[in-house]
């Protein structure tokens, strides 16, 4: 892998956290491959607790799931504070902060990891967060107090 794939697909997670903070969701899921697996995992504690926004999602179509229910949410705080890239995959550093519709809310330092494949579309994301607090936030807890 060149430097110059690097640099791009880096280049790329930066124009999808800013469509993101546009609320240009088409924008993000236009650079999503086609299959793009979302939160996979072998096992994860907040998927079988059922958290909505931490659910395995495939393809796109399914991925746009996911902004659908944080859609709801009110943001407090989002910021995207280092983006790393290294090859094929590329890691970025987040501070995170929601009131979600149930009363739930959760503050969070998240590690994003977006893989992407040869044609520069991302083929696979995931969270890298305090499952605890978003277990709690879905279930209405305000994880933000004391």
């Amino acid at each position: 892998m060149t430097s110059t794939t690097t640099l791009d697909n880096a280049a790329t997670v930066a124009a999808i956290y800013d469509a993101f903070g546009r609320g240009d969701v088409p924008a993000v899921l236009d650079r999503l491959a086609d299959g793009v697996g979302w939160e996979l995992w072998a096992d994860n504690s907040a998927q079988r607790a059922g958290v909505p926004h931490l659910v395995r999602r495939d393809g796109r179509d399914d991925v746009a799931g996911f902004f659908g229910v944080i859609g709801t949410w009110t943001v407090l705080d989002f910021a995207v504070l280092d983006v790393i890239g290294t090859g094929r995959q590329v890691a970025a550093e987040v501070r995170a902060s929601f009131a979600l519709p149930n009363g739930g809310r959760f503050a969070d330092e998240e590690l994003h990891l977006w893989t992407f494949g040869d044609d520069g579309r991302v083929v696979r994301f995931r969270h890298y967060c305090d499952t605890a607090k978003h277990i709690a936030a879905s279930a209405g807890r305000d994880t933000t107090a004391g």
